[in-house]
């Protein structure tokens, strides 16, 4: 592992859809998230970390140092004995549980990435503590209401061989949403990662190169075609911060060009960093 980061991030990513559905929400029959007082389009925060994780998991392999606390099929009491059998502790001593809470706590995030960046709430009854990861990451937003459709398809073959003495074929339906340019905002604390998960700056690198490519590995019909646009990085001189991170957000605008038709592109939209606001001791790094 490298050293421990040493600097304050914030970070804004600006990423599009295209006839898909970014982030289905399944109580409203996975239709588009969408804030319904003002018909913006919402991809939630675990929604987003979920892509990170898939990329980490792809290109890692679940390599030493570099494993997925939270996927698919995982059984969260499975990895957490991954830690009581590294430390030579049996899970059922309550005691010696208790007493090793930390070296527990610091097994889980020295082995698994997404507990080192996002932290983890391991207090189930194979108790490994809990964590507060360095990274948060915002509900991302769409810049311009969005309009959520519903989309008849017909499937060539039917289930049953009862049904296909009815029918040749089913109806089914998909949701889109045309197009839309979502953005969100996260934030890293050098602070907790010195403090609680060791987050290093290979880590950071790693973090970096999962948003910029969380789409690419994660296509399907339902997504439709969804791409990271631009990942705007500000960097604090300190590991406290020179300057708010509202202040910082703020810098960046995004404008649409011809403001009297829906946008289907992302030339549509004009982005910019007013770069002169910039506080001091804050450097301003265009990864995408």
């Amino acid at each position: 592992m490298s050293e421990i980061i040493k600097n304050r991030y914030e970070f804004v990513v600006l990423f599009d859809v295209e006839n898909g559905n970014p982030n289905g929400d399944p109580d409203a029959g996975n239709m588009p998230r969408i804030d319904a007082e003002t018909g913006y389009g919402i991809v939630t925060d675990v929604c987003i970390k979920r892509k990170i994780r898939n990329y980490v998991e792809v290109v890692k392999d679940d390599c030493e140092g570099y494993k997925i606390y939270v996927k698919v099929g995982a059984v969260l009491n499975k990895q957490h004995e991954t830690a009581y059998i590294g430390l030579g502790i049996d899970p059922k001593d309550e005691k010696a549980s208790k007493e090793n809470r930390e070296p527990l706590r610091d097994f889980m995030c020295k082995n698994f990435f997404d507990i080192r960046a996002f932290g983890a709430v391991m207090t189930t009854k194979v108790n490994c503590g809990q964590v507060r990861g360095p990274i948060q990451i915002n509900f991302a937003r769409s810049i311009d209401p969005i309009v959520a459709q519903e989309i008849t398809i017909t499937r060539m073959a039917v289930t049953t061989e009862k049904d296909a003495e009815n029918k040749t074929n089913e109806m089914g339906r998909k949701h889109i949403v045309p197009y839309a340019l979502y953005r969100t905002e996260g934030y890293i604390s050098a602070k907790i990662a010195k403090k609680t998960t060791g987050f290093s700056e290979e880590d950071l690198e790693l973090l970096w190169d999962a948003i910029l490519n969380m789409f690419e590995h994660d296509h399907s019909a339902a997504r439709g075609k969804m791409a990271v646009r631009k990942l705007v990085v500000f960097k604090h001189s300190s590991d406290l911060g020179n300057a708010p991170s509202h202040l910082l957000f703020e810098l960046i605008s995004i404008t649409k060009n011809d403001s009297e038709r829906p946008a289907r592109k992302y030339s549509d939209y004009n982005v910019e960093i007013d770069m002169s606001k910039v506080p001091e001791g804050v450097s301003v790094i265009e990864k995408l």
